[in-house]
Order: C-alpha cells, then structure tokens, then sequence
C-alpha cells in the first residue's frame, strides 16, 4: 500500500485524549504512591476508561502497609479527562495460575467488551536473597508471579485480540523490568532479577507473536523510583547518583508508559525502554 513520505498537517496535530476510547488494564495498582497507580492516572488523563488491578494483602503485609482502594479509585478518577471513561477496580492474586485469565475477562466485560492497552505492572516484593540465600521457595514464588503470571495475562490479552476485527487499532502491552542487566545488576535478589530479566528476554518474541494482531508489545525499566520502600541515608545516596539530584518518581516512568500506549509510539515494538533520568550506576 502506497504511503505518503509525510504525514498531513492534520496529522501532525495532537489530540489532547489521544487515548479517548480506549480501555485499560493496570495490574498492581492499589496504592498512591506506586507506579501503576501513577500510569493509571496518566491512561485516565489521556482519555482512557481504566480497570485497576489490586492485591491488598501483599501490600499489606509490606512495610509501606496498604492503601485503602476506594482512596486509589478515587485519585484515578479525578485524572478522567474524557466524561464517557469509567475507572473500574478488582482483586487478584496473580500467584494462583487461574487468576491472569479470569482478571483479562474482567476487564474486558467491566470496560464494554474491548480491552486495548494491558500494562502488567505488579511485582512480588521481598521473599528473595543473595547467591547463598536464595532457595526454591523464593525462585517459585517470584516465577509464580513476577514471569508466569505476566505471560498468561499475555496470552489471554492475544486470545481476545484475536477475536476482534483485524486491524483493529489501539493493541498496546506495556511489561516492566528492572535493570537487572545494566552495570552490577542485583546480586542481593536474584530470585527477583531472574524473573524479570526473563521479561526483558521475552520481549522481542511476544512482539513478533503479537504483531498479526496489529499489537504492540514493549517493557520498561523505570530504574530507582520512589515508592516509599526507602529512607534515611540510604535514600540520599541513592539521590546523589541521579544528575537531576533527586530519584525518579511514579509519574517518571508513568509517562513514557501512557506515550507507549498512544497511537505515536504505533512503529516502537519490541524494546526493553530504560526511563532511568541518568541514573549512575
């Protein structure tokens, strides 16, 4: 098909809801101050109807404790640029290998029979260890989690791709690593960092597995981001090593994640994106 070199001048003008009727889903978004909650913000911003997913009791049983889900609901809410957008939210607990397929239907009934955009955001915290700490319990409990969970949410997102018009537009997914593969990696979680470098390996293939499906599929390394997991002098170490002198917020990786989902990144598939603001490692 024959395409013109330029886009029109109409083209080039934004749309300021570059998302208005699309659908979301964020897993791992129950408290303010995480990153799901901040890219749901910016989804709903953006036009967007959001289903957020949640996991209270591992929140809960965190040092950070946590939030009441109708205060999450909330905030998202008052993001909503886009009157017709709904903001939707439901538990799950994403190490119980029935529940990624269940939470995609969810969604997709919750937000009128269409889910675009899945933004697998959720993370099991803890339970990890060094090199000579590390046992089996921990590597299953992350791989239940942080790796298995993520690629059967993939799968049921691909399966309900598959079953809409071809071509249809708006098929974003959107996985999250950590760095693991930059400089020293993470030596003090490697239950942790093997899953998730096992997303940012993967990548590439659900990218080619889910292009006939007009979907694009990258992750994100949102590097150090101030979750209110750390204090003190630690926390000012961290700092100094950001040339900006602060760390990354929520919203730092939040709005690279909402740009992924627009129509603009449509040609960006199959990359492991660093949103790092310089951080020296």
């Amino acid at each position: 098909m024959p395409r013109l070199p330029h886009p029109t001048p109409e083209a080039l003008r934004r749309d300021p809801l570059p998302l208005r009727g699309r659908t979301a889903l964020v897993t791992g978004a129950s408290r303010r101050g995480g990153i799901g909650h901040a890219v749901a913000r910016r989804l709903a911003a953006h036009g967007a109807s959001v289903y957020l997913h949640h996991h209270v009791p591992h929140d809960a049983a965190m040092p950070w404790g946590a939030d009441r889900i109708e205060d999450v609901i909330a905030s998202v809410r008052q993001a909503l640029a886009d009157p017709e957008a709904r903001v939707v939210a439901g538990p799950g607990d994403l190490a119980d290998p029935e529940v990624p397929g269940a939470l995609v239907d969810r969604a997709v009934d919750a937000l009128g029979g269409r889910l675009d955009v899945l933004v697998a955001n959720h993370a099991l915290s803890g339970s990890d260890g060094d090199l000579d700490t590390v046992d089996a319990a921990m590597l299953d409990a992350h791989w239940a989690v942080d790796a298995r969970s993520v690629l059967l949410l993939v799968q049921a997102y691909a399966r309900h791709r598959a079953a809409l018009a071809p071509g249809t537009p708006g098929g974003r997914v959107v996985m999250m690593t950590s760095g693991q593969d930059i400089a020293s990696g993470m030596p003090g979680e490697i239950a942790y960092a093997l899953q998730k470098g096992a997303l940012a390996s993967v990548t590439r293939s659900l990218s080619t597995a889910l292009a006939e499906h007009a979907v694009t599929v990258n992750t994100v390394n949102p590097g150090p981001v101030d979750t209110d997991y750390m204090t003190g002098e630690d926390y000012e170490a961290v700092a100094a090593r950001f040339p900006a002198g602060r760390w990354g917020m929520p919203d730092d990786p939040a709005r690279l994640i909402a740009w992924l989902a627009t129509d603009e990144a449509d040609w960006i598939t199959g990359q492991v994106i660093d949103s790092e603001g310089g951080f020296r490692r």
